[in-house]
């Protein structure tokens, strides 16, 4: 499996999760005892300008022409969004004051189609997230917010681990949030390019926030997409699960310790976290393992996963052989496989990518002292270009196994094209897109 490293992952988090150094810590207050405020931000660079070019994804509102026929628009578009702003009770003094300065950020359109020419292979990814430096981090993150750890995990049911392990891969601890105007983006957003209408409803939930004073202008920065604070949340998701944890009468997800791991915690919950459960277990294939098998939508009991072979790496038991789970293989049949939970699906809410989930459950066993994985990675296995990756499905195409349309962007349409490709040829069809898959169809 190899993850693509620029454009949308998430909405949700588009700034966060490289590695930087820890901020520094500043103190603040609340109304009732002194706050513990978190990591200052680093200090961003000047954004770049817009290329003036087509957006990647071909969509006719991210051509060039349609890009600067919607700015020259932008402000009329962002006054015709006031009746919507009334009808969330947003008043006009507040409107005006907030939509005030806006001016279209059109370097985002870039950020938007992005089209990386190289992807990361997951244990690049998992070796740059999940890193010495960023545990102890970690660490201290849970030692300093000890009592807000604890409090959240009472309230809300949620391994603290998992809350730590999303802060520090989100933002490096605070250190990595972005900073753009979370207000500014989302309108430009809002107005031009292929999601207006989602990020329309991101502007309007971010002048929310504002005019209820739960955070002021200059905390609600983050990334291109919007997403801000330490765990990067986007404004609709905000509204939906930010809670005022220590009573000041303001949901402070930016600078408010309490208030960021509770609503963090409660995100999780709501979405159907399990407590007392883990949220996946590293296991080892056995050979001849059927890796049609390996799907979401096939989940089994562990019982049933141990019955055809598949044992715990590092030969501990398995806690509940009752629990269902579903295969992950995402190395293929030269890597190790994973049984995936319930929580892991969960996680997967906040972020769907299957490797940015493993790293943030990885990250959260490291941090309460587990061991490093097991197996070793396929390491010699180098990442194909995305040329290579778009005549793969290309090829898969012609040959009947892939129904999409070719865009070097895979998922699970390719991952199931490449296992009927293997199936045919009689290799494991682990679904893997090595290099030497590509060569195998380049020669049929």
């Amino acid at each position: 499996m190899t993850l693509l490293c620029a454009g949308e992952t998430r909405a949700q988090s588009s700034g966060g999760g490289l590695p930087n150094l820890f901020g520094n810590m500043f103190t603040g207050q609340t109304s009732a005892t002194p706050a513990q405020a978190l990591p200052a931000p680093t200090a961003s660079s000047t954004p770049l300008p817009w290329t003036g070019e087509d957006g990647g994804s071909g969509h006719p509102l991210m051509t060039a022409s349609a890009i600067r026929e919607a700015a020259a628009n932008f402000d009329q578009c962002v006054a015709s969004m006031w009746p919507d702003a009334a009808r969330r009770n947003i008043s006009q003094a507040s409107f005006q004051r907030f939509t005030a300065g806006l001016a279209p950020d059109l370097r985002i359109m870039d950020l938007m189609d992005s089209q990386p020419e190289f992807t990361k292979a997951i244990w690049d990814y998992l070796d740059i997230l999940v890193n010495d430096n960023r545990l102890a981090k970690g660490r201290e993150v849970l030692a300093k917010y000890k009592p807000q750890f604890e409090a959240a995990e009472k309230a809300y049911g949620v391994d603290r681990y998992i809350v730590a392990s999303i802060w520090g891969i989100e933002s490096n601890y605070s250190t990595m949030m972005g900073d753009r105007s979370v207000l500014n983006s989302t309108a430009t957003l809002a107005c031009i390019g292929r999601r207006q209408k989602y990020f329309k409803d991101e502007f309007l939930s971010a002048l929310e926030i504002l005019h209820r004073g739960d955070l002021r202008p200059e905390q609600l920065r983050g990334s291109w997409a919007g997403a801000f604070g330490p765990t990067q949340f986007m404004p609709t998701a905000f509204k939906r699960f930010a809670v005022d944890a220590d009573g000041d009468g303001r949901r402070d997800v930016v600078d408010n310790a309490a208030d960021l791991i509770a609503s963090t915690a409660n995100n999780l919950k709501k979405d159907g976290w399990q407590t007392g459960q883990t949220w996946g277990f590293e296991v080892v294939l056995p050979a001849g393992i059927n890796f049609m098998l390996a799907d979401r939508a096939k989940a089994m009991t562990i019982a049933q996963w141990e019955h055809l072979g598949l044992t715990r790496a590092g030969g501990k038991p398995f806690p509940n052989p009752a629990d269902r789970a579903y295969l992950l293989a995402p190395a293929g049949a030269e890597g190790p496989g994973f049984l995936m939970l319930q929580n892991f699906r969960v996680i997967m809410k906040y972020n769907p990518a299957e490797a940015y989930a493993l790293a943030i459950g990885h990250f959260a066993d490291r941090l309460r002292g587990g061991a490093p994985f097991v197996q070793p990675w396929p390491r010699q296995e180098r990442t194909l270009s995305r040329a290579e990756r778009l005549e793969l499905q290309q090829r898969l195409a012609q040959r009947g196994f892939y129904r999409g349309t070719p865009d070097g962007q895979f998922g699970s349409h390719t991952r199931e094209a490449l296992r009927g490709f293997q199936a045919s040829i009689g290799a494991p069809a682990d679904g893997f897109a090595s290099s030497d898959v590509l060569e195998r169809l380049r020669s049929r």
